[in-house]
Parts: C-alpha cells; sequence; structure tokens
C-alpha cells in the first residue's frame, strides 16, 4: 500500500485518521482506483481499527472511497465530466463571492489579501515538499478569506462542498514552474481588485484563475499528458 500521510496529533483520533486519509487522497498518494483495508490503514497510521472506520465512513459518505467485495476499500477515481462541472460550480460561485468580496471586505481584510497573494508569489515556483505544503496553505487561506469577506453563510455552505470535492490539492500538484507562476499572478490581481473596490474585475479575475485550474485538470487527463508522463 501506499504510505499515507502521518496523522496529527491533535483532536480526536477520528478526526485524526479522516484528516490523515482523506490528505493522502488529495495529494495522490493514495491513488485513483488504489486498493486498501481498514486493518492496513490502521497499521499504516498506528492507530487501533475504532478511529479509521469511523472516518472510513466519512469518507465513504463523502465519494472518495468505496466498498469493494470482502473487507477492501477503493480510492474513487473523479471521471473527466464530473470533475469539470465541479470546475464550472466552482467558477460561479467562487467569482460571485470575489464580487461580493470587493463590495464588503474590511480593510483588514483586503491588506491580509494582498499579504497572502505577495507571500505565494515569493514562494513560487516551489522548490521542495516543505515549498509546495506552504505554497498550498496559502492558497487555501487565500481562497478561504475571499469566502469569509462576501459575508454570505449561504454562498459558504454551498462551497464547502464543492470546494471539499474539488481535489484541489490533487489539481495544485500538477502544476509546473510556470502554472504556479501564473497562478500567484492572478491571486495578485484578484486580490488588487478587491482592495480597488471594483466588484467586476475581482469577479472576473477569480473566473480567469479557475479556468485556468480547470484546463490544467482537463489536460492532464488526456491522452496526451498520460503519453508525456
Amino acid at each position: 500500500m501506499t504510505d499515507i500521510t502521518p496523522a496529527p496529533n491533535k483532536g480526536p483520533a477520528a478526526d485524526q485518521a479522516y484528516q490523515a486519509i482523506r490528505d493522502s487522497i488529495f495529494s495522490g498518494r493514495l491513488g485513483d482506483n488504489e486498493r486498501v483495508t481498514e486493518a492496513e490503514l490502521a497499521d499504516t497510521l498506528s492507530m487501533s481499527r475504532t478511529p479509521v472506520r469511523e472516518a472510513v465512513k466519512r469518507l465513504l459518505l463523502e465519494g472518495l472511497l468505496t466498498r469493494d467485495a470482502g473487507p477492501g476499500l477503493r480510492v474513487v477515481a473523479m471521471q473527466e465530466d464530473e470533475i469539470m462541472q465541479v470546475f464550472e460550480i466552482r467558477m460561479m460561485l467562487e467569482s460571485y463571492a470575489a464580487r461580493r468580496a470587493a463590495q464588503h471586505a474590511t480593510a483588514e481584510e483586503a491588506a491580509e489579501l494582498r499579504r497572502l497573494a505577495h507571500e505565494m508569489a515569493a514562494r513560487v515556483p516551489a522548490r521542495s515538499e516543505a515549498d509546495f505544503t506552504a505554497v498550498s496553505q496559502l492558497n487555501t487561506a487565500f481562497h478561504q478569506l475571499v469566502l469569509e469577506a462576501a459575508r454570505s453563510a449561504r454562498l459558504k455552505a454551498m462551497l464547502s462542498v464543492v470546494v471539499h470535492l474539488a481535489l484541489v490539492t490533487r489539481t495544485f500538484r500538477l502544476y509546473r514552474d510556470a502554472d504556479m507562476l501564473r497562478s500567484a499572478r492572478h491571486h495578485i490581481e484578484i486580490a488588487d481588485a478587491i482592495t480597488a473596490r471594483a466588484p467586476d474585475w475581482a469577479a472576473m479575475a477569480m473566473g480567469t484563475h479557475l479556468q485556468s485550474a480547470a484546463a490544467l485538470a482537463r489536460g492532464s487527463r488526456s491522452p496526451e499528458s498520460e503519453i508525456a508522463r
């Protein structure tokens, strides 16, 4: 079985197991259609079967794992059409979030968005696993802050499901140096638009950013890209 992310040493054991397995799926350490068992997961995480069983229940409900015959589990491979649907929904919802953020963000939030964007730009292209982790965390914090600044509980609830299923981290690992640099420029533009209180500009910049990510995800699953690997 592929090595998985160690369980974080905080919170209830079931939550630790869930986060570790989920991160391993999102990062690709547990690949599409890879088969595992609860016993293997528990052994790898150095945990008892009970918290792992609870974590697996959540991952089954979220569609990240499915049960095979017997005790086996399998990582669900998202089809290209499903991935594109997720990105299209994100484009609509996150563009709207950026538009609202340009209208409702506080000066402190706008300043923090600019800080996150420029720190991300300073760290790309990533040269090590530590760099990648830092950039990925900055990216997550940026998008979460845009959503917070949008001041919409309904929008937040809708996006929490979509972004969770989009396998953002897995897609991000496909980025080449040029892709990372372009993504960093997009984040700076989004932050600039929100700071300038320009809703149309903010929505357009976010849409462009997500269209670029969608194109990369689509290209990574094409026959040509498989040959290139």
